[in-house]
Parts: C-alpha cells; sequence; structure tokens
C-alpha cells in the first residue's frame, strides 16, 4: 500500500512540476516567443538547406540515371581522332561481357513539316539504341538493323517533337523531310523529362547511315555500348582499355585499365585501332608503327562506365548536402545559447517563486526538473515550428525553380539536436535555480 502511494505521489510531483514549467513559458511569452524563434530558424535552416542540397543530389543522379543502367561510353577526345562504324559490332565479338554497341552522329538537319520549317538536333545511332539508354517507346516501332544496312530514310522522334507535331495525335506513319529528303516516321519514344538523357526528348533520331550523309562524314567520335550488369561494365571498360592501348602502341607495363574508378583514358598515344591494325588522320596501319601523334599527356579516347559517374556524383553531392547540413547547425548552436540565457534570466526573475516552493516542501529534484522541462519545452516548440518553417521555404524554392527534397534524415537529425541543444544548455540554469537556498532567494526580494 505504502509502495502504491509513493508511485502515485511520485506522477503528481511530476505532473505539477510539468504544469509549473509550462506556466513559466506562458507567463513571459515575448521571452518565451524569441527563444523558440531562435530555435525554429536553426532547425529551418537545416531542413531547408539539406532539403535543397538533397534535390540537387537526386536531380543530379537522375540525370546520369537517364542515360542508361550499365552503359559504356568510347569517346574521342581529339579532333584527328575517328571511329569506323563497323568498330561497333567488332568490339561487341571481341569484348566478353559487351552484349550491344551503337555508333553515335551527333547534328543538326533542317526539318520541314507541312508548312514549318526549322532546325533541329538529329541523333544517327543503329536499332540497338533504345535498348542501350534504356528508351521505351511510347507508340510504333524502333528501326531495324535492315533499314540501318539500307539507309532507309525512317525516323523514331523524341517525346517533345512526336507530341509537337499533331498535338498530341500520334504522328507514327507521318512523313517529313531533313535536308530536303522525305523521312517516315515509325515510333515515339516516351517521355525522359527536361534535361534528362541529353534533351532526347527534343532530338530525332536516324539510322547513322542516313545520319552520316546529313553530317558529311564518313566516321564517327563515339560509341556507347552496354554491359550485362555492373559487375561486367567494370571488366568491360578494364579490357577496352588494354584493347586500344595495345592497339595504340602504347606502354605495356602501365596499368591496363580500372585504375581510376570505372573510365579509362588513353593519352599521348597515337590513333584508333580498326581491325586488325588501327586508323589515323586516315591512314590505315596493319602494325602499330610510331605515327605523328598529338602532344604527350593529352587524352586521345576516354572509355568511360556511367554506373561509375552516378557513384561519384551521388557521393560528391552527399558530401556537398552535409556541408550545408553542417553550416546550418551552427545556428542551432546559437539557438541553444540562446536558450541558457533566457533560462538564466528567468532564474534572476523568479528567485521569490524559487523560494516560495523551496519554503513550502518542494525540493531540488523538483525545481532541476522544472527549469529542465521549461528548455525542453522551448525546444520542442522550437523544432516543430522550425520544421514547417523548412518545409515550407522548400516549397517556395522550388516554385522558383530550384530542385529540392524533403530529407526526412535531415527533420530527424535537426529534431534530435534541438532538442539535446535545449538540454543541454537548460541543464547549468536548472542546477543555478534549484542549488538556491529558500533564505537566500526570499531574502533577494
Amino acid at each position: 500500500m505504502k509502495e502504491k502511494r509513493g508511485i502515485f505521489s511520485f506522477f503528481i510531483r511530476i505532473w505539477f512540476t510539468a504544469k509549473m514549467a509550462a506556466h513559466g513559458i506562458l507567463s513571459n511569452p515575448l521571452r518565451s516567443f524569441l527563444t523558440i524563434l531562435g530555435v525554429a530558424i536553426g532547425v529551418a535552416s537545416v531542413v531547408s538547406l539539406m532539403g535543397i542540397g538533397e534535390g540537387a543530389r537526386q536531380s543530379v543522379v537522375e540525370q546520369f540515371e537517364s542515360l542508361g543502367s550499365n552503359v559504356i561510353q568510347i569517346k574521342a577526345q581529339h579532333s584527328s581522332i575517328e571511329f569506323e562504324p563497323e568498330l561497333a559490332e567488332e568490339l561487341v565479338e571481341r569484348v566478353q561481357g559487351l552484349d550491344m554497341a551503337t555508333p553515335v552522329v551527333n547534328t543538326k538537319a533542317v526539318m520541314k513539316w507541312r508548312r514549318a520549317r526549322g532546325s533541329v538536333d538529329v541523333v544517327g545511332v543503329n536499332s540497338d539504341f533504345h535498348k542501350i539508354r534504356d528508351n521505351e517507346l511510347l507508340s510504333g516501332n524502333f528501326f531495324t538493323s535492315l533499314h540501318v544496312k539500307q539507309r532507309s530514310p525512317v525516323a523514331v522522334l523524341g517525346y517533345n517533337m512526336g507530341v509537337g507535331l499533331m498535338k498530341g495525335r500520334n504522328p507514327v506513319g507521318q512523313t517529313f523531310t531533313l535536308e530536303g529528303q522525305t523521312y517516315r516516321i515509325v515510333g515515339v519514344l516516351e517521355q525522359k523529362g527536361s534535361g534528362n538523357a541529353e534533351g532526347i526528348d527534343d532530338k530525332v533520331i536516324i539510322p547513322y547511315t542516313t545520319a552520316l550523309k546529313i553530317a558529311d562524314k564518313r566516321k564517327v567520335d563515339q560509341i556507347w555500348g552496354k554491359a550485362a550488369s555492373k559487375e561486367e561494365a567494370d571488366l568491360v571498360v578494364v579490357q577496352l582499355g588494354r584493347i586500344f592501348k595495345r592497339r595504340l602502341g602504347l606502354d605495356q607495363t602501365a596499368p591496363a585499365g580500372g585504375s581510376n574508378g570505372g573510365e579509362e583514358t588513353i593519352d599521348g598515344g597515337g590513333a584508333v585501332f580498326y581491325g586488325g591494325g588501327f586508323y589515323y588522320d586516315d591512314y590505315y596501319y596493319d602494325e602499330p608503327s610510331q605515327p605523328e601523334i598529338p602532344s604527350s599527356g593529352e587524352d586521345l579516347i576516354t572509355i568511360t562506365s556511367l554506373n561509375q559517374l552516378v557513384e561519384e556524383a551521388d557521393n560528391a553531392n552527399r558530401v556537398m548536402t552535409l556541408l550545408l547540413g553542417g553550416i546550418a547547425a551552427v545556428s542551432l548552436l546559437v539557438g541553444g545559447l540562446g536558450i541558457m540565457n533566457i533560462m538564466l534570466v528567468a532564474v534572476t526573475e523568479r528567485t521569490e517563486e524559487i523560494g516560495l516552493r523551496r519554503a513550502i516542501g518542494a525540493k531540488q529534484s523538483d525545481l532541476l526538473l522544472q527549469f529542465i522541462l521549461e528548455a525542453l519545452y522551448l525546444s520542442a516548440i522550437g523544432a516543430i515550428a522550425g520544421t514547417a518553417l523548412g518545409v515550407w521555404g522548400l516549397n517556395l524554392f522550388e516554385n522558383y525553380g530550384f530542385s529540392t527534397a524533403i530529407n526526412f534524415q535531415a527533420i530527424e537529425i535537426a529534431t534530435i539536436v534541438a532538442l539535446c541543444s535545449g538540454l543541454l544548455f537548460g541543464v547549468y540554469p536548472a542546477i543555478s535555480a534549484s542549488s538556491l537556498p529558500p533564505v537566500e532567494a526570499l531574502k533577494r526580494q
């Protein structure tokens, strides 16, 4: 029976102390508001800045991922270096793990549709392009390898191009002209989104054999390939690096590839292999002799796994987000110091109350708990208000074109830090109040 009374008495004391803490805050609304505002600004800063950083990270990662998974890009970095289009098929046959590849021709052409006329971006590829880049078709079909071989005037339109031509109606089967030649539309790609997949939504995709004619070229400067898996993609980068270095006659003692994480650069070396030899400035060499080459140290070819670019971009943006959060967290520290200052003022102003409570039997632990609860109340209200203010700020930034995302981890961290700072900075004022002798407290009044 005594134990039950003791437990009941304990909870009554806690309840009364909590009410006294709430009364202490409500009795000084302006002071409490300013304290809450300091904490709220700190929490809002953390939530909003980390939300902006998270939005930027997701946007960058989404742009890379829109190019396709397990994609490998082989790109000539020097104007004298070009690839024969047939090299794409040969690499698929020679490199284990490389499932498909396509030469890529980027050019511009004058397009005429009915009475409209204007310049458009044209991409020349083979029939595997939509599989390599993970581009699904909204309607129709992609052109076939036979179309590529026969240089057929067929085209697949990006989403915006397809929707814009006939104002939402299906354009498959319609015709238009590029540089005076009539092309038939065989398909429309699904939407990738603004800024994604190198703006494929606004481009015209045609066989590379006809694109080369429009660009007045015989060779290409890019080849895109696709591996079966992420692990295979890393191995393919290594194999391609070895093949190109060997064919270019570079130092065989140097690391063959993969040393810089999914990207191989071939520099200061010569030319690009084709079949049993290699090409350099339109000359074919059966063996890797020593042709005149660009200045040593200059990147001639880059072989890049886009998976690695996604990871690197993700990691870089995570670091940026953490830095933004760290900078914003300083304001939380300022808010905590504000709580301590206000609580110290409260102790000074409420010495009479403290003395009376001690005189009528309040324990030192009751006063300690009261002032700690006041600090926690202020921190909790400030954290809730700051979270709401931070989310509102993110919506405001998004309305102005920024990429934002609500980072729940940031909200959790900011709330915990706010509560801990309130507890930490409220301890000293609470100890000061609880250790004040009743007679001394009453005498000060």
